[in-house]
C-alpha cells in the first residue's frame, strides 16, 4: 500500500465515525490530560501543534492554558467536529489544518509544543513523522506522545496488532517502549521520561466506534477464544471481547 492509498484508508476510516469519537469515553477521558495541562503551567504566550488530533480532546483540554493551538489531522470530518465544538465552547484559539503526520505544512521551529495523543498508530512513517515534530518545535520546544504499547514479547505482539487491523484497516502499528525510544533519537529528540498506564476496551463500544464489519468482528471474537491463556491473562480478555491494553506517555525535547 502507498502513502496516497494509507491517507485516503484513514479518511475514509474516521470520515464517518468523526462523531462517534467526540462521545468516546475512552478518547473523552484519562489521567494523561491533567499532565500535559501541568507541562503548560505558566506558558501563556506559547504555541502547540495537536498533532492527529482527531475529535479534538487534547485541543479542548490545553487551549485555555496557551496562545494558540493548531489542530491538524489527516481527516476533514474530524476537523469539521473540533472547529464546530471550539466555536461553541467560546476557544477562539484553536485553528484547524489538514494534513498528513509526515509532511507537516509549518515553518521550521513554528511551535513550543507538539502533543500527540492516540494517533502514531495510524501514520505510514513513525520516523519521517518524528522527524517533521523536530523540525516544526523550536530548540527546548518539548513533544509529548500518548498511544497504545506493543508489550514487545512476540506472542502478545502479534495479538494485539491482529485485533487492532481486523478492528480497523487504517491501523499500521503499535509500537513497543524500544521502538519509541530508538525512532525518538533517531529523529534527534531527546527523552526526557516516560510512563505507562492501563487502558480497558469495552469490546461494543470499541467496534462500534469504528464501524467495524460483522465478518472482522467474529473473526476477533474467534481469535481472542483460541488465545493461549498467557495472551487471555496478559490483555484480561472478557467473555464479551473485552480486554485491556497498555499505554505509553513519552515525553520528549528538541535538543
Amino acid at each position: 500500500m502507498t502513502h496516497s492509498d494509507h491517507s485516503q484508508n484513514v479518511q475514509k476510516q474516521f470520515g464517518e465515525q468523526a462523531s462517534a469519537y467526540l462521545s468516546s469515553a475512552v478518547h473523552a477521558q484519562g489521567a494523561e490530560f491533567a499532565l500535559l495541562q501541568a507541562e503548560l503551567a505558566g506558558q501563556g504566550a506559547a504555541r502547540l501543534l495537536d498533532l492527529g488530533c482527531g475529535a479534538g480532546h487534547v485541543s479542548f483540554h490545553v487551549a485555555p492554558l496557551v496562545k494558540e493551538v493548531v489542530a491538524y489531522d489527516l481527516s476533514q470530518a474530524m476537523l469539521d467536529v473540533v472547529a464546530a465544538v471550539a466555536a461553541d465552547r467560546g476557544l477562539d484559539n484553536i485553528r484547524t489544518q489538514l494534513g498528513a503526520a509526515e509532511q507537516l505544512p509549518f515553518a521550521t521551529g513554528e511551535f513550543d509544543f507538539v502533543f500527540s495523543r492516540y494517533s502514531a498508530h495510524h501514520w505510514s512513517d513513525l520516523g519521517l513523522a518524528l522527524r517533521e515534530v523536530r523540525r516544526v518545535l523550536k530548540p527546548g520546544g518539548v513533544a509529548a506522545f500518548i498511544d497504545v504499547l506493543s508489550p514487545g514479547s512476540p506472542l502478545l505482539d502479534t495479538y494485539l496488532q491482529s485485533v487492532e487491523v481486523l478492528r480497523d484497516t487504517s491501523h499500521v502499528r503499535d509500537y513497543s517502549a524500544g521502538e519509541w525510544l530508538q525512532q525518538l533519537s533517531e529523529a534527534g529528540l531527546s527523552v526526557r521520561n516516560s510512563s505507562r498506564q492501563r487502558l480497558r476496551l469495552e469490546y461494543h463500544s470499541w467496534v462500534e466506534r469504528m464501524r467495524t464489519p460483522e465478518v472482522f468482528r467474529a473473526a476477533i471474537l474467534a481469535l481472542q477464544k483460541a488465545m493461549g491463556q498467557e495472551v487471555r491473562d496478559y490483555f484480561e480478555i472478557q467473555a464479551d471481547g473485552t480486554f485491556s491494553t497498555d499505554v505509553l506517555l513519552v515525553w520528549a525535547e528538541r535538543y
